[in-house]
């Protein structure tokens, strides 16, 4: 399963309009079959990190691919982010944990 882990930062003139497109790239990501999960953070420094989960390399590259994330990814480049490092991993080993919830 891979694994995306991108790292950001926006440009502050450019947030309201990053803000904007968000939720339709979101749901593009979701409609790819194969997607598994999307999870976003934010520290106080204004870094951003996205994890995005995908079945299968093919899955992520239908994402990677798909004609209005390429458009995303160009206004990315040209307005969006000051700077971003993407790291695409396979996990090595994985562990789960889920405390009974009834007691």
């Amino acid at each position: 399963m891979p694994v995306v882990i991108f790292r950001s930062r926006l440009r502050p003139e450019a947030a309201g309009e990053f803000r904007k497109l968000l939720p339709r790239m979101l749901a593009l990501a979701r409609s790819i079959p194969g997607f598994v999960s999307y999870k976003a953070f934010a520290a106080d420094d204004g870094e951003r990190v996205s994890i995005i989960e995908f079945e299968t390399d093919e899955a992520l590259r239908a994402w990677r691919e798909h004609p209005e994330h390429r458009k995303a990814q160009a206004a990315g480049r040209d307005r969006f982010y000051a700077e971003y490092d993407i790291k695409v991993c396979e996990p090595l080993r994985e562990r789960a944990f889920r405390a009974d919830s009834a007691g």
